[in-house]
């Protein structure tokens, strides 16, 4: 059974000056790759000396330091949204340089703790895993079918009517998966098959 994570209810920001540079930290949730990169050009400011980011989604990650020394800027972030167990997003630190260098150690600690602290203050929320499935089903066991998906958490994807009843697709929680099975069991007298998508997420 896979652990729960969680991810961002709502976007988030937060800001802090450290040895006369400014810093500013733009954290959002992201379901695809595509969606944190559109993210990275809405926050990213142009007048500043550096945009840094990180994105991590499932097994998906890809940091970028923007110009600055290898290493002292996305992947802190990165480490920053990993530390706290959230999936799904994306973190943007933008950096006005103020004169002082602050070394790569001191990079590492600015961007890394100041990602840290917009994720700590940020909404969020829990990531349920689901799984999408298909099966048959006579049309008489279809009100009874109706009747208990909400207690199921399942959401229709699609219904295909056929000569002797319907092929639906459903999208549920993982841990329901058992519990739907049992149920098609009763309802079909063990003739319905379920069948896992690939697509499932």
């Amino acid at each position: 059974m896979s652990v729960p994570t969680s991810t961002l209810a709502a976007p988030a920001q937060f800001a802090q000056g450290i040895r006369k540079s400014s810093f500013l930290a733009n954290a959002a949730h992201a379901a695809t790759v595509d969606a944190a990169l559109a993210f990275v050009g809405a926050v990213a400011r142009g007048d500043a000396t550096h945009n840094c980011w990180a994105y991590r989604i499932g097994q998906l990650y890809r940091f970028n330091d923007d110009g600055e020394p290898t290493g002292t800027a996305g992947k802190p972030i990165l480490q920053a949204i990993d530390g706290q167990g959230l999936d799904e997003v994306i973190v943007v630190v933008t950096r006005w340089f103020g004169g002082i260098k602050l070394g790569a150690g001191g990079l590492m600690r600015a961007y890394g703790g100041c990602a840290a602290e917009c994720l700590r203050g940020a909404a969020k929320r829990e990531q349920i895993e689901t799984v999408d499935v298909e099966f048959d089903l006579a049309f008489a066991a279809m009100p009874l079918l109706q009747s208990r998906l909400a207690g199921l958490s399942a959401s229709r994807l699609s219904e295909t009517f056929t000569a002797g009843g319907a092929t639906l697709r459903l999208r549920l929680p993982t841990s329901r998966l058992d519990d739907l099975r049992s149920l098609l069991a009763d309802l079909s007298r063990g003739r319905a098959t379920l069948r896992q998508l690939d697509y499932a997420g």
